[in-house]
């Protein structure tokens, strides 16, 4: 396909040339003293004829180089022309229009025989032409192939700015077109609508034309990445192969322009800096050749373009130490840094790794000018990289700058997507790029008040699980007002980079397409903005910049490498033990912790909705009374509530279905995703013991004995320390998995997680473990039937396995010896002591738990 395309560019470029050599000659026969237009004539010939021995087209070469060196010949004065060599050229045109006649119509030259032309040419170009011989006919197949409509005759030329004038004029109809919808929106019953109708399917078409005319494919610029990566491989002493793939991806001409300098650089760090040396390579197991591969492809109204290498990948701690040398971060920052953080410091302008000043690279001058390009136009850079195995740099374009579709928002504007079309009176309007937009949540009467929560002073929204940070407009732009005062809450989700976050404006119109206008020079200091518009009521509105107001109020800077490791994290297979937790504090107890899976809502309730029912704190809580049990007195008896005196207080609400509880704590202080690596037991009731959760020593909550003590239950005994075996946890219940595998964590077994019967096989299946914990209501076919499974498997059939049930009851139906034993899914201690007797037994003769698979 690429190879036609090449063709049918040559054919339209060859016989636009021919038309031009035809009343140039005539021309020339009666200038034949016109140097320039001399110049001309041989300027042509010369590039017909180095096409075509690009392309392998042998007669034509032959042919066009022929009457190259009869024009050569003029031009240096050794030849004058006559009417007889005029011919004779015009002859050799007629040629070469039969041969590009004949590629077009079968893919081949013409059959006739040119051999007599390029005698008499070559005659000419000594000196001793005689008189031009008669034009001979054409051959059959080409007067058949002439009658056909050419490929030249399909296509035109057409300057580029005629194109940017048109797209503005199509800008301009599109802003007319908005007015004139609008209006007659507001027009009951006239015969104005069906025109606008008409008026507004003429215009998209247009629209999408004159855009069509503007894209080419992104193999425009691949094409000279090729020589760029030879030369790189040649000065580097490498053995690179380039692979690119998706190169007839459309973009806007603009666009293609603009990413030219960032894929250079970025194609040339990979080949510098990433592929290794052939011998270093093979040192180290990879092919002596080292590959890079460029891919494109649409994703979401936006272009993708990925830039990858199978090299050395990027060594933070050579990062950090560089950057620390250069001064543009402290020792105890890079301490802190994650690898996100240490990848970024790549982008800062005058940062570079290398060891000395190349013509290739070390000047430090790359990624910061890749960032500052891509982001001029609206797009986005992200950088990963594995030591050792390679580095991707990830492109997020938009397609095009001129025409992009939004959604219109409003603050002072009482009502939400308004159904007769009509503006709102009043209110400013703004509008968000849709290709930012992720979906639209509206939260009305008691939802809108007590949906939105705060964590360290932020607001947060749980959004299917999920907690979502959110941003008040209103806040952000620094205006004055409180809001739409109609008790519903809008949110926009939006997407910025690889984090989202909810922003809560006053009203939500419509989606249209808007024409992109550029800010004056002194409004580009405003991160916010991106650009302006005007609406179809003739007024302006401000398009807002996603990514500039998430940098603003932190969401990006702040919460951005958080939120990757996040994702990053949820990809990992699940034997993996990183889990996520809620740190809280409650009186002298600063730093408590409890798996987040436990949590079922933060809440805040004024102090004057607290009440007290049986001596005890309650609060009348979705149609339920919830008691409120103040943390601290029971941690540390005696000490004073402190919680159950703020206003408003604090709590967090447990429920697994048959109890709900909601623990009075003094301050929420963060959420983290991490891994109990550092445990100490601890002796003090409702406390498991200590670990190291976000680098700080953490106090594990014993959410059991809590919930246990404000009861007034009995606390339990003590258990025996673990020996660090591998436990398989499956339960169908997440609040149930969450207590259980806090209490085995900290009593140091190591955990695997499952939902159901099949997730239970699969992680047994890449997992050794020493003991299984399965519920009896276990989904996907219950305790007994993941059992029987697991027997039929040789490699599990010696497996000691435990089973849960919800009573005593359930736990005495189990046959003997189905089970080693069946335990009360509450009974802690007992579970405890049955896991440690059976791992202690196989102790003796039973390996360190390992992955399957990575033996040996």
């Amino acid at each position: 396909m690429e190879d036609q395309e090449i063709v049918n560019e040559f054919l339209i470029e060859s016989n636009e040339n021919l038309g031009r050599l035809d009343q140039e000659m005539v021309e020339l026969e009666r200038r034949p003293n016109d140097a320039e237009l001399l110049a001309s004539v041989f300027r042509t010939f010369h590039t017909v004829k180095g096409t075509c021995g690009f392309l392998g087209y042998a007669k034509l070469e032959r042919v066009a180089h022929q009457a190259e060196n009869v024009l050569s010949q003029m031009r240096s004065g050794s030849l004058r022309l006559t009417s007889d060599l005029a011919s004779l050229i015009l002859q050799a045109m007629d040629v070469l229009r039969r041969h590009l006649t004949s590629i077009e119509a079968s893919g081949q030259e013409a059959s006739e025989d040119s051999s007599d032309l390029c005698r008499r040419l070559e005659e000419a170009a000594r000196g001793d032409a005689g008189p031009a011989a008669a034009t001979p006919a054409p051959p059959p197949e080409a007067e058949v192939a002439a009658q056909k409509a050419g490929v030249a005759d399909s296509a035109i030329r057409v300057d580029v700015h005629l194109l940017d004038k048109l797209m503005n004029l199509v800008g301009e109809l599109v802003l007319a077109r908005n007015q004139i919808l609008q209006f007659s929106a507001q027009q009951e019953g006239s015969a104005l609508g069906a025109t606008s109708q008409r008026l507004n399917l003429i215009t998209s078409e247009l629209q999408e034309g004159v855009m069509k005319t503007r894209m080419q494919p992104i193999g425009v610029v691949w094409n000279k990445l090729p020589r760029l990566v030879r030369d790189v491989a040649t000065a580097c002493g490498k053995q690179i192969a380039l692979e690119m793939e998706g190169a007839e991806t459309e973009m806007d001409k603009t666009i293609i322009e603009s990413i030219k300098d960032p894929l250079t650089h970025i194609v040339r760090n990979c080949g510098d800096h990433g592929i290794e040396r052939p011998e270093v390579r093979v040192g180290r197991g990879k092919p002596a050749q080292g590959r890079i591969c460029l891919r494109a492809f649409h994703e979401g109204g936006q272009v993708i373009i990925e830039i990858g290498d199978d090299g050395a990948g990027v060594d933070t701690a050579k990062v950090k130490a560089k950057a620390i040398q250069n001064g543009l971060i402290r020792p105890d920052q890079a301490e802190l840094m994650g690898e996100r953080e240490a990848l970024n410091l790549l982008f800062l302008a005058g940062f570079s790794t290398a060891e000395k000043v190349t013509n290739v690279s070390g000047r430090g001058v790359g990624m910061d000018v890749v960032r500052t390009n891509i982001e001029k136009i609206g797009g986005t850079v992200d950088l990963s990289s594995r030591l050792g195995e390679g580095t991707t740099v990830k492109l997020k374009i938009p397609l095009t700058l001129a025409i992009i579709p939004g959604l219109v928002v409003t603050l002072g504007d009482q009502r939400s997507a308004p159904r007769n079309g009509k503006t709102g009176a009043g209110g400013e309007q703004f509008v968000i790029p849709q290709v930012s937009l992720v979906e639209l949540v509206r939260l009305d009467g008691e939802a809108a008040l007590r949906s939105i929560e705060r964590i360290r002073g932020t607001s947060v929204y749980r959004l299917r699980g999920d907690l979502l940070p959110i941003v008040y407009l209103r806040e952000v732009l620094g205006m004055e007002g409180g809001g739409s005062g109609s008790g519903v809450v809008n949110i926009a989700v939006l997407q910025a980079e690889d984090r989202q976050f909810g922003l809560v404006v006053d009203g939500v119109k419509d989606t249209q397409e808007i024409v992109v206008k550029p800010l004056g020079k002194h409004l580009k200091g405003l991160s916010c903005y991106a650009g302006a518009t005007i609406m179809g009521d003739g007024r302006v509105a401000l398009i807002l910049d996603v990514l500039g107001i998430a940098q603003k109020c932190g969401e990006v800077a702040g919460g951005r490498e958080r939120t990757r490791e996040e994702a990053v994290t949820r990809q990992e297979n699940a034997a993996d033990s990183r889990q996520t937790f809620l740190l809280f504090g409650a009186g002298p107890f600063k730093r408590l912790a409890v798996p987040l899976s436990l949590v079922a809502r933060l809440e805040e309730f004024p102090l004057s909705r607290v009440e007290r029912a049986g001596n005890r704190l309650v609060v009348q809580y979705r149609g339920r009374i919830l008691p409120l049990v103040p943390l601290a007195p029971i941690l540390e008896p005696g000490c004073e509530d402190t919680a159950g005196s703020q206003d408003p207080v604090q709590a967090i609400v447990f429920d697994d279905g048959d109890r709900r509880i909601g623990l009075l704590v003094d301050q929420l202080v963060d959420i983290v995703d991490d891994t109990v690596t550092i445990r100490q037991a601890s002796g003090r009731k409702g406390l498991l013991g200590s670990a190291v959760i976000g680098k700080q020593v953490t106090d594990m909550l014993d959410l059991d004995a809590v919930i246990a003590a404000a009861s007034g239950d009995q606390p339990r005994e003590e258990t025996e320390a673990a020996d660090g075996a591998t436990v398989m946890l499956a339960d169908g219940s997440p609040f149930s998995r969450g207590i259980l595998r806090a209490s085995l964590e900290m009593a140091g077994y190591r955990v695997v997680e499952a939902s159901s019967t099949d997730e239970a096989l699969r992680q047994l299946a890449r997992v050794k473990v020493n003991v299984v914990l399965t519920a009896l209501d276990l989904p996907g076919g219950g305790g007994c039937q993941f059992l029987e499974k697991m027997r039929r498997e040789p490699s599990l059939a010696g497996v000691p396995a435990l089973a849960l049930a919800d009573s005593a009851e359930e736990a005495g139906l189990q046959t003997p010896g189905s089970f080693q034993s069946c335990l009360i899914r509450g009974d802690r201690e007992s579970m405890l002591r049955s896991i440690h007797r059976l791992a202690s037994a196989l102790d003796a003769t039973t390996p360190a738990p390992e992955l399957v698979g990575e033996k040996g």
